[in-house]
This record gives structure tokens, C-alpha cells and sequence, in this order.
């Protein structure tokens, strides 16, 4: 045994020192570390965005600065190529500077989720559209709106979000009114900036577009918006000023369209007087796709980056800056703000991640959203909520009930999982031009919450059968819609597909007819008298029939407001007919080549006569009644006001009380407007604030707002400033813009 001891002890130190020869001859030979390379300074996250892109501009290099104002084609639609090799196949990109540590910026249409999911094999949620978000009036909610939509692009690969729609409902037949934020700019601007800030806070760029009077689609590449300068920033821009100054997206998209006889992506006056000296805007402004129209011009007027291709910002702008005509330090200005916008988002300190989303958060956060948006417009003898238990039959009615609910279309378009709901199977990809259903199915929503009923469905194709299936039964829901997309008007505000003949024939059949509308716009209404209820739901999302359900049956209480008025008849609208195109052929609106885009046809004028008086602002103003004003919402509870006390201040405090005066919990928006002085000229009231209140049964809860001393002002053109009038001012409290039953009067000067 000694001997055996012995000779583990020697072979183990034989090894020791074996291995110990062997590593000091493996010092001995290897050459020493290479020295770590300085870490540039551009990348001290202590120093400003600003001293930070200044830093990294020092290196550039002329070419690397150009290619920097350009994208390299949409990867999406274009072939692969060097430059966007590196891309993640989106809508745009715009090549980094490799060597200095800088990525490229992956951009993705991203309306109500990410687009074009489905190409790439990725999840992607659909949100509520951008108009049933403004329906729940909810601060917080838009923020986690963008947040989900923020995460999920990064989720993907992307960095910037084409999103942040917050063009005002001058011309609510615009086929992109789903994608915007309503008819009020304090409502569309406060409720954007959350989003964007939502968006951002998952280390994305976030963008507000499209600046500016976008407010239609009909020959939207070149008719020249004709507004005043005090209407314009009184209305359309103050709701784009609130986006940028409160929710500092670091890109601004400017739009197609001219304004006051320039392209808006070449309009000094909105680009630089407006934005980036008046707002103090620090990012870049990129163009619409194909909305450059110049080098020199676009330039000198602030536009930083075109995309998606380099018409004019590649070659041409090279030759401009070598020429003299475009001065190095404009060239440098426009890099400094896109790398600004970088740094401070955190993209280069924060590098992109691929990472799998929990699709079952973003279908609650949907759900959420859209219970909160869902507005109840109608609700006579209380049919709703439906109690299951007394209910044996129901019929449910209406296009593609039994598998689906629409959703918007364009560039805002949203995979469904699965593929488009209507498709046959395997043959579901979106297309652009093409009905696209999310398979969310009221149908299985409503069997779920009366297991005990017999639920029977029919399209409604034939109005007479729809009505025979809906006579006798205990309740009859009938699900209406009206398709939106960018690229192309609504013919009218009516139903299409003889969907009114339906519901008017359905409702004749059974007094207890619930109709459900899936839009993105208002609605005419010749049947409005005969259903039962009413209920907008919007384009609900990807978890749309949940919520829709859970507010019929009463788990949910609605608590959605108008962001847009209902007219009676499109008679009422400021401008009756759409103003289009002569002729409306030679004016294309959907997607073209960078020849069609840059072709620059003659122009054609749409006149905003109506100046500040959008949306409720007109139809007060011209004493036009409606179907459904602005603010207007019903709940499952009742609500009343009491108690207004106005304090005049630098800042105006508005006080008031609101009372939970039924019998279930809920969430009242409690709404402030203020008329102005006579002297102003303005409409009779203007919304300055609201408060979401949320009360349980009896409770009486005290509200105080600060009001923006901005929103009590005009514009004074002379001045060029906002301006308060000396005189009376009224304000005004109460849950919709014509039922405020309170009233306060002061003094302001």
C-alpha cells in the first residue's frame, strides 16, 4: 500500500510540473494581448445626445454623411442588395456607420402593430385602431398602447416606428380616419404624445405624421392644402405641436400633400419656421415615401432624410455640396439631428435584440384597450347588458360574424396569426387592396357567454331571411361594418353592402335588435331610431370579439367617448363633397415607383374654409344638430356634476365633483371646454381638458385641472404668437360636448 501511495504522489507531481512546463512555455511563445481598443468617446452615455452625434460627425466621412440622408429601397418590396443586406426587411433603412459603432435604422410601418409579420414569420399584435384608442380618452392606456407596439418592433429587429398618426377629422370620409386620433387637437395631441412616448420607451424611434393637413386621401400626392396661417396653427398644427413638444418623438413625417403652395416635405415655413424653430423640434424629419420632390429646396426647408429611395438625396445632394450650393454645415445639420435622435432614443446603447413576444400579453393589453374604447351609443329600456341566464335564443347577424371582425387596411395593415379570417385555408396573406378580417369571432364570443342559449348566425346577404332567423328571439345582434384603407376615400358615410336595408329589417323583426358597428369612421344612420342599442366598436384588434363580448354581457362597463362627431347626413359636413382631382385618374394615391412619385403633377386646391372650425367647432358654430356629438358616451351606471369653481392663475384651475350615481362601478370622462371673449372670434367652445374618473357605486370624487394657458389662446398672425384675449370666459363641465351642466364665468387678462 506505501508503495502504491508513493506512486500516485510522484505520477501527480510528475503532471503538476508537466503542466507547469507546458504553461510557462505557452507564455513564453504566445505574443502578447493586443491592447484594448479606446472605447470612442461618442459612446460616454454622461454626455448629451447633441455633444455625442457632434463627436461621431467629426469622423464621418463625406459619403458616409449622404448616405445617411437616404434610405436604400424598401426591403420589403425591393431586391437585397450591399446597403440593406443589414436590414431587417421592413419598409426603410437607412445604413449606419459600421466602423464608427453606429447601426442602421430598421424602420416598420407600425399604425395599431407591427406590419408584415407574416413575411417574416414573427408575431405581431393588432391593436385597436388609432380612433378607438382616442375613444377611451385614456392617457395611460395610449401609453401602453405604443409601449406594446415599442416592444414588439423590437421584438422583430426594428428601431423606428412609422406610426403616430394624428391628423385631425377635417374630411371624415378619409380612408385613413381609423388611423388617427380624432377631430380635436387637445384630445389627438395629448393622447399621441403618450404613445409616442410609449413607443420610445422600449428603445425605438418613434415618429408623429403626417405633418401637415394630410386630411385627405384623394389625390393626396398633390393637392395644395389652402388654410390661414392662424386656422392652421389653431387647429391641424396645435395638435401636432402638443405631440412633439410633449411627447418628443425624435422624427417627424412630413406629408404628400402641399400646403399653401408648397410640397409639405419642402414647406420651409412648416418645417423649419414652425418645427424646428418655433417647436424647438432637436430630431429629423423623414419624408413620406416617395414626398421629396427636390435637392436645394428640400433641403434649405428641413428636410433631413428621404425615403424610401435617393431620387434627390444621393448623387444630386453630393453634387450640391460639392458645387457650393448646399453648404456642408446644412448637410452637417441634417446628420447631427438623425444621430441625435439615436443616442437620445438609446438605439446605439442599446442594440437591437430579437426576442420572442408572449402573444398572450399583447392580446390582454388589446383586449384591454378596446374594452376601455368600445362606445355605447344607444341603450333604450336598458337591453344592455344581456343577462345569459334569461336568454334562450339569439341571433347573430351580419358579414363574416361567425369568423372574424375587420380590420383597417394600407400601410397600416396588420397580419392576423393565421391569416386573413374570410381566406380559404393556406391562402390568408394580406394584400393591399383587400379586406383583411382578424379571426376574433363574435360568434364563438357570444355561444361562450350564453352557454345555455341557442345562438344561431347568419350573413345578412339576404335582409328578408336575416330578419325571419332574428323575429322571436330573445335578442338580435347585428354586426355592421365599414371597410377603411389608405389609398383611396369613402364613397360616402353610408353603410356599404346594403347593410342599412339589413339592419333596418332586422330591427322591424325584433325590438331587442343590438347593432354593433366595426368602423373607423362615423356613420350615417337613417335606421338610428328602430334598434334597441347601439354599440361603436371600431376596428377592435386582434382580441376584438372578447371585448365586445364582455361589454354586451356586462363584465365590462362601457366607458368609450366620441373622438368624432356622427352627422346627421353628409349635407352637414363643411364640405359636402370631397374636393378631388381633375381628373382623379392622373393623381395616383396608392403605392408607385420613384418615377411616378417624382413626377410632380399639376396641382389642385382644397380649400379649408372652414378654418378653426373642425369637427363639434362647426356644427356648433353653424348650429347644425348631429347624430352623436363629440364626448359622447353611455354607461351601465349614471353620473352627475356638481360644485364648479374656476380660479384664474397663470395657469387656470378648474374644480369640480363627479358622483357615481347608479349601481355598478365605472369610469365617467369628465370633460372641460371654454368659450372665449366675442372679441377672439372663435367657435362657441373649444375642449382644454378631461379627467377619466373611475368611481365605485355612490362615490363622489373631487377633480381639479390645471389648464394650458395655450388652449384659451388664439394665434395671432401679426404677432405670430398665441395670444390671450382680455375679457369673459366661460367654462363649461359635463360628460359629452352638449350635455355640461355646469357653467363658470371669470375674468381673464
Amino acid at each position: 500500500m506505501e508503495v502504491l501511495v508513493k506512486c500516485k504522489v510522484l505520477v501527480s507531481l510528475a503532471l503538476y510540473l508537466g503542466a507547469a512546463i507546458l504553461g510557462a512555455g505557452a507564455l513564453v511563445a504566445q505574443p502578447a494581448a493586443p491592447p484594448a481598443k479606446p472605447v470612442p468617446a461618442w459612446m460616454n452615455a454622461s454626455l448629451s445626445p447633441d455633444q455625442r452625434a457632434d463627436l461621431v460627425l467629426k469622423e464621418m466621412t463625406l459619403d458616409e454623411k449622404i448616405a445617411m440622408l437616404h434610405g436604400v429601397g424598401m426591403p420589403t418590396y425591393d431586391k437585397l442588395t450591399i446597403e440593406n443586406a443589414a436590414s431587417n426587411r421592413g419598409v426603410g433603412y437607412c445604413v449606419g456607420v459600421p466602423r464608427l459603432g453606429i447601426p442602421g435604422i430598421d424602420m416598420s410601418d407600425a399604425a395599431y402593430g407591427v406590419r408584415s409579420s407574416g413575411e417574416n414569420g414573427r408575431y405581431s399584435t393588432a391593436l385597436p385602431s388609432g380612433v378607438a384608442a382616442a375613444s377611451s380618452w385614456d392617457t395611460e392606456a395610449a401609453y401602453e398602447y405604443g409601449r406594446l407596439i415599442g416592444t414588439e418592433l423590437r421584438a422583430q429587429g426594428f428601431n423606428m416606428a412609422l406610426g403616430g398618426g394624428v391628423n385631425l377629422t377635417r374630411e371624415p370620409r378619409n380612408g385613413r380616419t381609423f388611423e388617427y386620433m380624432g377631430e380635436d387637437p387637445v384630445l389627438a395631441g395629448t393622447l399621441i404624445a403618450r404613445l409616442i412616448e410609449g413607443v420610445q420607451s422600449a428603445h425605438v424611434i418613434g415618429d408623429i405624421k403626417h405633418y401637415a393637413l394630410n386630411d385627405q386621401e384623394s389625390g393626396r400626392l398633390y393637392y395644395d392644402a389652402q388654410i390661414s396661417k392662424r386656422a392652421a396653427r389653431e387647429s391641424d398644427l396645435l395638435a401636432f405641436e402638443i405631440g412633439v413638444t410633449r411627447g418628443n418623438p425624435a422624427a417627424v413625417m412630413c406629408s404628400y400633400n402641399r400646403v399653401n403652395g408648397d410640397f409639405a416635405c419642402q414647406n420651409r415655413w412648416l418645417l423649419t419656421d414652425v418645427l424646428k424653430k418655433d417647436w424647438k423640434f432637436p430630431g429629423f424629419v423623414v419624408s413620406d415615401w416617395g414626398g421629396t420632390h427636390s435637392t436645394e429646396k428640400a433641403s434649405f426647408a428641413g428636410l433631413d432624410h428621404e425615403e424610401h429611395s435617393r431620387v434627390f438625396y444621393e448623387k444630386k445632394y453630393k453634387e450640391a455640396v460639392e458645387a457650393g450650393r448646399i453648404p456642408s454645415s446644412e448637410m452637417d445639420e441634417h446628420v447631427h439631428r438623425i444621430l441625435r435622435a439615436m443616442f437620445a432614443v438609446g438605439i446605439i446603447d442599446n442594440p437591437r435584440q430579437r426576442f420572442v413576444v408572449d402573444p398572450f400579453a399583447g392580446l390582454d393589453v388589446a383586449r384591454r384597450i378596446e374594452e376601455s374604447s368600445i362606445v355605447l351609443l344607444k341603450n333604450d329600456r336598458f337591453v344592455l347588458p344581456l343577462d345569459s341566464a334569461r336568454l334562450k335564443t339569439i341571433a347573430v347577424i351580419g358579414a363574416h360574424a361567425d369568423v372574424g371582425m375587420i380590420s383597417g387596411g394600407g400601410s397600416a395593415q396588420v397580419d392576423p396569426v393565421g391569416g386573413n379570417a374570410i381566406a380559404p385555408p393556406g391562402q390568408g396573406a394580406t394584400r393591399w387592396g383587400q379586406e383583411v378580417w382578424f379571426p376574433t369571432s363574435p360568434l364563438k364570443a357570444i355561444q361562450a357567454r350564453a352557454p345555455g342559449a341557442t345562438v344561431k348566425y347568419d350573413s345578412g346577404s339576404d335582409p328578408a331571411a336575416a330578419a325571419a332567423i332574428a323575429k322571436g328571439a330573445d335578442a338580435a345582434i347585428v354586426f355592421a361594418y365599414q371597410w377603411e384603407s389608405e389609398g383611396k376615400d369613402l364613397a360616402s358615410l353610408s353603410l356599404a353592402h346594403n347593410q342599412d336595408d339589413l339592419i333596418a329589417k332586422v330591427a322591424a323583426a325584433n325590438p331587442r335588435t343590438i347593432v354593433v358597428l366595426e368602423t373607423g369612421s362615423p356613420v350615417t344612420m337613417p335606421w338610428v331610431d328602430a334598434p334597441a342599442a347601439i354599440v361603436e366598436a371600431w376596428y377592435a384588434g386582434s382580441d376584438g370579439a372578447n371585448a365586445v363580448g364582455n361589454v354586451l354581457f356586462g363584465s365590462v362597463n362601457p366607458s368609450g367617448k366620441l373622438p368624432n362627431t356622427f352627422p346627421r347626413s353628409e349635407a352637414d359636413l363643411p364640405h359636402p363633397t370631397i374636393t378631388m382631382p381633375p381628373p382623379a385618374s392622373q393623381h395616383f394615391s396608392g403605392p408607385a415607383s420613384p418615377d411616378q412619385w417624382a413626377k410632380g403633377l399639376p396641382p389642385f386646391q382644397v380649400t379649408y374654409d372652414e378654418g378653426v372650425k373642425v369637427g363639434y367647432k362647426w356644427y356648433d358654430a353653424e348650429k347644425k344638430p348631429v347624430l352623436f356629438p363629440f364626448g359622447y358616451g353611455l354607461s351601465y351606471t349614471s353620473y352627475s356634476y356638481s360644485g364648479l369653481s374656476v380660479t384664474p392663475a397663470n395657469k387656470v384651475k378648474v374644480t369640480f365633483a363627479v358622483t357615481n350615481t347608479g349601481a355598478r362601478a365605472g369610469a365617467e370622462v369628465a370633460e372641460v371646454y371654454a368659450a372665449l371673449p366675442a372679441s377672439a372670434q372663435e367657435p362657441p367652445k373649444r375642449l382644454v381638458g378631461w379627467s377619466k374618473v373611475k368611481l365605485e357605486p355612490g362615490e363622489k370624487r373631487t377633480v381639479t385641472l390645471e389648464i394650458e394657458p395655450k388652449y384659451l389662446s388664439i394665434f395671432d398672425e401679426a404677432k405670430d404668437a398665441w395670444t390671450l384675449v382680455p375679457g369673459e370666459y366661460t367654462f363649461l363641465v359635463g360628460g359629452s360636448s352638449q350635455d355640461l351642466p355646469l357653467k363658470a364665468t371669470v375674468n381673464l387678462r
